[in-house]
């Protein structure tokens, strides 16, 4: 289980925008929000990522560094790069599954002709520039995720406070 004020596990993927993305390589100023979503078949992700897009220069403004990603294949995430409106919300491509499971992600068989044979469900991360995990929110269904606008604020207040990272003890 991942939990807060912990390192974040090893993660690297291909993106549709070309070359490879290695969350130890990054260097945001404040954040690495890193956003897992289910696929192309999802209405909800593609919504969810679509706010993500008109909120991206906000977020950008707080030191906040975007990423997602998806078991999907190559295909699969390019055309979702072409059909939603996510111009500059990077797409990570071929999650595998022990990716999924190693972050905590809840698994699911597809069961509808446009569902892939499994794909992860949500999960938002955002990780400190030591790499440290500083907030966690996995969902085992498409919805119920942070909403964005009011994590938007969330984010500043934590930002602006010194908000510690809260959830690291064990039970």
């Amino acid at each position: 289980m991942i939990r807060p004020k912990q390192q974040a596990p090893a993660l690297n993927f291909n993106l549709i925008e070309g070359g490879t993305w290695n969350l130890v390589a990054q260097s945001p100023e404040k954040f690495t929000m890193l956003v897992f979503y289910r696929g192309l078949h999802c209405p909800v992700c593609k919504n969810y990522t679509e706010e993500l897009q008109k909120l991206k220069s906000k977020y950008l403004d707080l030191g906040v560094e975007i990423i997602t990603v998806s078991m999907d294949s190559e295909a699969r995430a390019r055309t979702s790069k072409k059909e939603w409106d996510v111009a500059d919300i990077p797409l990570g491509y071929g999650l595998i599954e022990a990716q999924a499971k190693t972050w905590g992600l809840y698994l699911s068989k597809g069961i509808k002709g446009k569902e892939p044979d499994l794909f992860s469900e949500p999960g938002l991360f955002l990780i400190r520039p030591n790499n440290e995990v500083y907030y966690v929110a996995i969902n085992s269904e498409p919805f119920g995720r942070p909403h964005l606008r009011s994590f938007l604020k969330s984010v500043e207040f934590v930002i602006t406070e010194d908000y510690p990272s809260r959830g690291e003890v064990a039970y």
